[in-house]
């Protein structure tokens, strides 16, 4: 029989993503620091429509995403209340029933990127409140490996080495959160 342990609390991130990604991004990052306290990664410009046009005909087209981090480590069991602010803040922004921007919330551990989604498929795990999590990536032999179902952007190594950089952030964090163990 297995012991019984505390979760690792992990480091909250998000894609942000929308056409005219430079106005809407201020304008979220403030919202989601009210939410989530200060950010401490914000990644450069992203390619994002180059890998689905899925959400073209709500937000318009030219969609750039950026990655964020946030200083604080969560307990992963609040995964599902953050994407139902982060859907809440994005339906602030709505312009005629269309969403301006996108916020995909998900969390990086030492071992694994997992993104929190509305949408069930075989891969995700239902966790509570209409929220699945998906387990993005595992981290393999020194870096960030896909898994089958992953989304292209995330197969693209520009959000791989953005997520391995979050990922020693989160290492340096974990070290002071836990004492230096």
């Amino acid at each position: 029989m297995g012991e019984v342990k505390a979760a690792d609390y992990v480091n909250l991130v998000a894609l942000i993503f929308a056409a005219n990604l430079d106005y809407w991004f201020d304008i979220v990052k403030k919202r989601l620091e009210e939410e989530f306290g200060p950010m401490d990664y914000v990644s450069d410009e992203l390619e994002f429509e180059k890998y689905t046009l899925y959400y073209s005909r709500e937000m318009g087209t030219g969609i750039k995403a950026r990655l964020v981090s946030f200083e604080q480590l969560i307990h992963p069991y609040s995964l599902p209340d953050i994407k139902l602010k982060t859907n809440a803040v994005e339906n602030e922004y709505r312009v005629e029933g269309n969403r301006r921007v996108n916020i995909d919330p998900g969390y990086v551990h030492h071992a694994q990127f997992v993104l929190a989604t509305t949408k069930y498929w075989a891969n995700r795990v239902y966790l509570r409140n209409g929220i699945y999590a998906d387990v993005t990536m595992t981290y393999v032999k020194g870096k960030f490996q896909p898994g089958p179902f992953a989304y292209p952007n995330y197969r693209d190594p520009s959000y791989i080495e953005h997520l391995e950089h979050i990922r020693e952030l989160y290492l340096r964090k974990r070290r002071r959160f836990l004492g230096g163990r």
